[in-house]
């Protein structure tokens, strides 16, 4: 009896919440590739910035990183969601750009607060990776007369992405994590706010819960695949 309840709160359609947690599913690994391949953005542009030579760019670089890293996810995640996309929307539309009451997308609000957080330590990830690079072989590649854009393709990244594989990786399994943040947020129905909604309504916490942990622990145990797979795969012809 018990067994075909569990399987009634599955189902779907009205009676069930299986569809609510299949798109709430969706919209967790929407959140997370798009929040990582933002904060590839700004680990790389902050990156270059911390190794440039230009000291205002070093010292916004490392303000950036350190005031990120310092201050716990979430509460960095609420600034940047209401008041950086706050004091955005006001300033566009005294510049004109956009109609009076504009309001960003919630999604890409989100997305962008996830993103600009985790592109903190994406930038200490790309650093270290970029350092790992021996300085001679860019030396030789300048001295054969190759530009500076086929060193870094053909130098610099292929070594650089051996050397970041790892930590990128670790920092694309914290992102699937904190995608549960914005359920605090409740502009849209991640998988943590779709269990917890399932859970409020039916009283069932353990067994919603549980469902959500599971779905979060499927999508770890396929990315720790993926990653073990680029890891060898960019390893190759190395001891």
């Amino acid at each position: 009896m018990v067994i075909h309840t569990y399987i009634e709160y599955m189902g779907w359609g009205a009676g069930g919440w299986g569809d609510e947690f299949f798109f709430g599913f969706l919209m967790t690994l929407k959140i997370s590739l798009s929040a990582y391949a933002l904060a590839v953005i700004f680990g790389f542009f902050a990156t270059t910035a911390k190794l440039s030579k230009n000291i205002f760019l070093r010292f916004m670089a490392v303000s950036y990183t350190t005031v990120v890293r310092a201050l716990p996810e979430i509460l960095m995640v609420l600034i940047v969601y209401f008041t950086v996309a706050g004091l955005a929307e006001t300033a566009l539309v005294k510049a004109g750009f956009v109609d009076k009451g504009f309001q960003f997308n919630p999604f890409w609000a989100a997305v962008f607060a996830l993103a600009f957080v985790a592109g903190a330590f994406m930038a200490e990830v790309l650093r270290a990776a970029r350092l790992a690079v021996p300085e001679g072989q860019i030396e030789s590649a300048t001295a054969i007369g190759m530009s500076s854009l086929q060193i870094f393709m053909r130098v610099i990244l292929p070594q650089m992405m051996r050397h970041a594989i790892p930590g990128m990786g670790n920092l694309w399994l914290s992102i699937t994590k904190d995608s549960a943040i914005v359920a605090v947020l409740g502009a849209f129905s991640e998988l943590l706010y779709t269990g917890y909604r399932a859970a409020a309504a039916t009283k069932e916490y353990v067994f919603f819960y549980g469902v959500t942990a599971v779905l979060f622990l499927l999508i770890t145990l396929i990315s720790i695949a993926v990653i073990q797979w680029m890891e060898r795969h960019l390893n190759r012809g190395y001891a």
